[in-house]
């Protein structure tokens, strides 16, 4: 595709029709003005939120900490306290985003908040959420972030005919998306029924990118051939462009035109996950390949400041050509074995599995930070039973070898996601490396839960033992060998077996001590096992391919 450069891309991709919105907010980016100084200058006209964002945002400073110690001093449960927090959050941005919402008549200003994703298989559970969120909140530019399961499909109906404004969310399929929008057809119908003002109702369909690469990117590294190879890094484009035609072929229909003469407003496609994971693709090609008018591009902070640095439009838009091409990838991609209802299907579990993996750390977070406020107030530790202290000085010593460990490991995942981010393995260990460095982070978390003070110098000594170990025979002095691929996948997974055992025994302190959280640490094993298995499946790959060999010569 031809690009045209821009001296302030992000005004073009505006000018395109493109409503350009960020995936991103804590309480940090609205104290320091972050959040206005993107509106102002980065054309920024819209935010979304989820639980993975929200925890991270709970992680970052000390921002939180007044107000959980007071709700820790009223009583409140933890997940009113999360609600307090998220919907605190969210009005403060809605409030920012209070003069874009006017100048745009309501299209953009808008924020969106999610409900708890451990509701999505239950209709009437996430009815009453959204309900909850949308009077919590109370303002008009917020929009109820629904997850479009099958369950969540009559959810959405039902607070679209209440005149609740929505963001459909992990839509990854094209049988999904029109079931989407026939659920949002199906509530303001139903929402002109009851007498409401349909110019009132607004909503997004969230279609999910870039995840959809690495998962069909996986599977085509699986099988290998020259012909699977060829088909990688285009799957998420030209699934989103056959959500595009799909959405214009509903709004050409005589149902949608008859809800436009009463006042509707269009269910945007919204492009979300636009960041790109895999580091051998540009960085802002899920942003510079979907510039189509009247669409919504939400971005983390890394894509829209790589936007703003180096990216460009292009020349058309997409046509009746783009859209036949991407049909005949998708009639490639079956050729060649890939089953890409099998490819949403998964993408729509995992997503669900990661959003309540999320909210579970951030309840988690909220709880030990309230805990650790009732704490203060009192004098005494909650909860916490007394250790002898060889016991305390050996755990100690326990968690400090494992976080030297965790930092040699995390070292030797981000070599080698670099050195192979041009091979087939490279979007697999980009995003292993991405859990290794989440994983540590829970790690050091946890000792301050125990107050385990740090040992500097064994995490400095952990960090020098990976570098020297690049020095590892292979067969090759100065460079790499195909031996060099077993010894490095074979070590990272002694690194994360150890974490794994690591994770295990904490696990079973858990039991009795209120200072561990026995949901978190499930998680925690969990990934580790699942990221045992991944590399296991690396490791005989390697092995395969490093020791094949013919019969040697008589």
């Amino acid at each position: 595709m031809t690009l045209s450069t821009a001296s302030d891309p992000l005004a073009e991709l505006s000018a395109a029709g493109v409503s350009v919105w960020l995936d991103d907010l804590s309480r940090e980016l609205l104290a320091r003005g972050e959040l206005k100084e993107v509106i102002a200058d980065k054309h920024v006209v819209g935010v979304t939120t989820n639980p993975t964002i929200f925890a991270s945002a709970l992680s970052r400073g000390d921002r939180y900490s007044e107000q959980l110690r007071r709700l820790a001093r009223e009583g409140v449960s933890v997940d009113d306290a999360v609600l307090a927090l998220t919907s605190d959050d969210v009005r403060a941005a809605c409030q920012a985003l209070g003069p874009v919402h006017l100048q745009t008549g309501g299209s953009d200003g808008r924020v969106s908040i999610e409900v708890d994703p451990r509701l999505a298989r239950d209709t009437d559970a996430t009815i009453g959420q959204a309900r909850k969120l949308w009077e919590t909140v109370d303002r008009p530019n917020l929009l109820v972030k629904i997850p479009a399961t099958s369950e969540g499909l009559a959810a959405i109906t039902r607070v679209i005919a209440e005149g609740i404004s929505v963001n459909v969310t992990l839509v990854f399929s094209l049988e999904r998306y029109r079931a989407v929008m026939d659920a949002y057809l199906t509530g303001l119908e139903r929402a002109k029924a009851a007498g409401h003002d349909l110019a009132d109702i607004h909503s997004v369909a969230s279609f999910f990118v870039s995840r959809v690469d690495t998962e069909v990117d996986r599977r085509l590294d699986a099988l290998g051939t020259p012909e699977a190879q060829a088909l990688k890094g285009k799957a998420a484009i030209a699934n989103a462009r056959l959500a595009h035609q799909a959405y214009q072929e509903l709004t050409a229909g005589s149902r949608w035109q008859a809800l436009v003469a009463a006042g509707a407003r269009r269910q945007r496609p919204l492009w979300a996950s636009t960041g790109v994971k895999n580091p051998a693709y540009p960085d802002t090609m899920y942003v510079s390949e979907l510039v189509i008018a009247g669409t919504v591009n939400t971005m983390p902070g890394a894509t829209l400041a790589a936007f703003a640095d180096h990216g460009a439009l292009p020349a058309r838009t997409p046509a009746a050509d783009v859209y036949a091409g991407a049909t005949a990838h998708f009639e490639a991609l079956e050729r060649v074995g890939v089953d890409f209802t099998d490819v949403t299907d998964t993408l729509e579990r995992e997503g669900l599995v990661k959003f309540e993996d999320s909210w579970t750390e951030l309840t988690a977070s909220v709880d030990r930070e309230m805990r650790a406020a009732a704490t203060d107030e009192s004098g005494t530790l909650q909860a916490s039973p007394k250790k002898a202290s060889g016991g305390a000085d050996l755990l100690a010593i326990y968690l400090n070898d494992h976080l030297s460990g965790a930092t040699a490991g995390l070292e030797l995942f981000r070599r080698a996601a670099q050195t192979q981010q041009y091979r087939e393995q490279g979007t697999t260990l980009a995003e292993l490396a991405h859990e290794v460095e989440q994983d540590r982070d829970s790690l050091t978390q946890i000792m301050a839960d125990l107050a385990v003070p740090t040992a500097y110098t064994k995490v400095a000594l952990g960090w020098l033992t990976e570098k020297a170990g690049r020095a590892k025979p292979n067969g090759h002095l100065f460079s790499r060998s195909p031996l060099s691929d077993v010894l490095e996948l074979e070590s990272m997974l002694l690194s994360v077996q150890g974490k794994a055992a690591c994770w295990r025994s904490l696990r079973a302190l858990a039991e009795t001590d209120g200072r561990l959280f026995v949901e978190h640490l499930d998680i925690l094993v969990e990934r580790a096992d699942r990221q045992s298995a991944v590399l296991e499946r690396l490791r005989l790959a390697a092995v395969e391919s490093a020791f094949r060999c013919t019969q040697p010569s008589v």
